[in-house]
């Protein structure tokens, strides 16, 4: 229950367990959140049992039920089973299942799944696999070994992704994992070893971690892991070290995850920052290990990602093409391969995800490699299924982000995207090393910075409450002011349900100032005096919606009192470069997102429809 609590932030739609002991399995479940399981746990649990599975639900397939709830169970009872992702070929299936007299208790895909495995099993005709069974012996083992074939028959006809647990009766102290394009790891304990979707769930108990690859099967026990490939062969075991301590993935003394993580963002660009340098005074990725000849060949970046790594990569855009002088796109993931883009070698792909487990942004960098172009990772997550399959890795070290709104992802992603920028610039001659050296210098005095705007928050949480009927938002912003203004907005939709629109501030006369009227609230983002005629254009743009009677609420820099005799509200923020602007403008927007929540008394860090890690399409 501890590690379904950790990961109750990748869905909380329904949660439930399945228990196996020497009497047999033990399925409880319950809608809702896991405190609802935990009540109906705390007088139906077995206390014997030796090994068990669960699962937090984000519906897909199937309304937030009891019936549809995870995990699912054989006819028979024999067999349960929790699935993470979707299986495409289900109606085919079902159909087929049907026709052999199966009853269905659910909506869900997943169902056809543990039906599949039950025939499978008994079918006297199945193909055995014989390999060792850590700590069992007799008919514990082959039951054992009947399963994993089982098992294997069975996802060879599954189509979609998924990351399969599957617990019998059969083989009570067994736990059989497998997994396709959905994430899948092993935790590595004393006498005792877990499985799950993110290493937050067993953090606390082990930082020794396996990989667990496409189309592999992970046979697991109390007393060892054996995984097992496509062919039935006994691989070696991949082991990695978890980079994080338990106590980073707790509240502590913060009411919410949110708070937490975003108080956590100048500690989390300072770590992304760290040890960039070599002794010359050169940027030095070692995680990024494709050759420098083919990076200054490259003539094409094309940046993808979803939600607020996708305004990340805008924010990037700016900075890499200046720096670089090399054209940039940000694609959506989810839009990407279906748009018939133009890749080839000489394209260098960034994508970024906090999870590494995105499944749009997986099948984007699968496509893009299909035609030959070299993909850069920028996650958060080693051992990820993005940092595996990708050519380099610049891991943001954020520390692991819980709450289901990005915060400090967002900082992170955009401070590891500009040392990219910067490498290519150093690798491709565009910035002398002087240069190079000044830019770092100045990023690196940001998280002091991002301090002293997280400092003067309690402003921005008294405004919040001064918007709590508020029922439609508009951001404005220009330059690299734009993608914070969609940053913004999205934060608000994410956790107020309140309507919000991110515009660019030079589009508003083309039809977003029909949205203007008496009392609108209009958040705007004010580029730098420094740029004069950007920051004029936008003093004109507060100015129209003022006139028609808007509520003018602005972040600006420090000393800029240009915008105070047009502003309702000004929030202030220190002056630094032009590209570096977002990770301080947008640290008020997230205070505001936060505050309002609360003040509304929603659920901050798990709102409403909404999972962490999207790993379905």
């Amino acid at each position: 229950m501890g590690g379904l609590a950790r990961l109750e932030y990748r869905g909380y739609d329904s949660a439930g367990i399945a228990l196996a002991d020497k009497e047999g399995l033990t399925v409880l479940k319950a809608v809702g959140k896991l405190a609802n399981l935990d009540e109906a746990l705390s007088d139906a649990a077995p206390q014997d049992a030796v090994a068990g599975i669960g699962h937090t639900r984000w519906a897909t397939h199937g309304r937030p039920t009891r019936r549809n709830a995870h995990p699912h169970t054989s006819t028979d009872g024999r067999f349960a089973l929790v699935h993470n992702g979707i299986i495409e070929n289900a109606d085919l299936l079902r159909a087929e299942l049907r026709k052999t007299g199966v009853t269905f208790a659910s909506d869900t895909d997943t169902e056809v799944v543990v039906h599949l495995i039950q025939r499978a099993y008994d079918h006297e005709e199945l193909l055995e696999w014989d390999g060792e069974v850590p700590g069992c012996e007799g008919e514990t083992a082959r039951a054992a070994q009947r399963l994993v074939a089982a098992l294997r028959s069975v996802t060879a006809r599954l189509q979609g992704t998924y990351t399969l647990l599957v617990l019998s009766s059969e083989a009570p102290g067994v736990i059989l994992a497998a997994r396709r394009s959905s994430p899948l790891v092993v935790g590595l304990g004393e006498d005792e070893n877990f499985l799950a979707s993110d290493a937050l769930a067993f953090v606390e108990h082990t930082t020794r971690a396996l990989e667990i690859d496409q189309d592999q099967v992970a046979l697991v026990t109390g007393k060892g892991v054996v995984v097992i490939g496509h062919d039935g062969r006994v691989l070696p075991l991949k082991e990695y070290e978890v980079d994080f301590a338990s106590d980073r993935a707790t509240k502590g003394s913060w009411p919410t995850f949110m708070e937490k993580e975003i108080h956590e963002q100048p500690r989390g660009v300072a770590d992304t920052l760290a040890d960039r340098m070599d002794a010359l005074g050169r940027l030095a990725l070692d995680e990024v290990r494709i050759p420098e000849s083919l990076l200054r060949s490259i003539d094409k970046i094309i940046i993808v990602g979803c939600g607020t790594a996708s305004y990340a990569g805008q924010v990037a855009r700016y900075a890499i093409e200046h720096w670089c002088r090399i054209p940039v796109e940000v694609e959506l993931s989810s839009e990407f391969r279906y748009r018939d883009p133009v890749v080839t070698e000489k394209t260098l792909i960034v994508a970024i995800s906090q999870s590494g487990e995105t499944m749009d942004t997986i099948q984007a960098i699968r496509h893009a490699q299909e035609q030959g172009a070299k993909v850069v990772a920028v996650v958060n997550t080693p051992g990820s299924t993005i940092s595996r399959e990708s050519d380099a890795v610049l891991l943001t070290h954020a520390g692991p982000e819980i709450a289901v709104a990005s915060t400090k992802a967002f900082t992170c992603q955009v401070t590891a995207c500009f040392i990219l920028g910067l490498y290519l610039a150093q690798v491709r001659g565009n910035k002398y090393g002087d240069e190079i050296v000044d830019y770092m210098d100045k990023l690196e005095d940001v998280p002091a910075k991002i301090q002293e705007v997280l400092n003067r928050g309690e402003n921005v949480r008294h405004f919040a409450h001064t918007m709590k009927d508020a029922s439609s938002v508009i951001y404005l912003g220009r330059h690299v002011g734009f993608p914070v203004a969609l940053e913004g907005a999205l934060k608000l939709k994410e956790i107020c349900y309140i309507h919000a629109e991110g515009f660019a501030a030079g589009e508003l006369k083309h039809g977003p100032i029909a949205l203007v009227d008496e009392g609108q609230p209009v958040i705007v983002i004010v580029p730098t005096p420094r740029r004069l005629e950007l920051h004029n254009k936008v003093l004109a743009n507060i100015q129209e919606v003022r006139a028609r009677g808007a509520h003018t609420i602005v972040i600006a820099e420090d000393g800029d009192h240009s915008v105070d005799e047009f502003a309702d509200v000004v929030f202030r923020v220190p002056p630094v470069p032009t590209l570096y602007a977002p990770l301080l403008t947008v640290i008020p927007l997230q205070i505001f997102a936060c505050e309002l929540a609360k003040v509304k008394g929603l659920d901050v860090d798990q709102p409403r429809n909404l999972a962490k890690s999207v790993t379905v399409e």
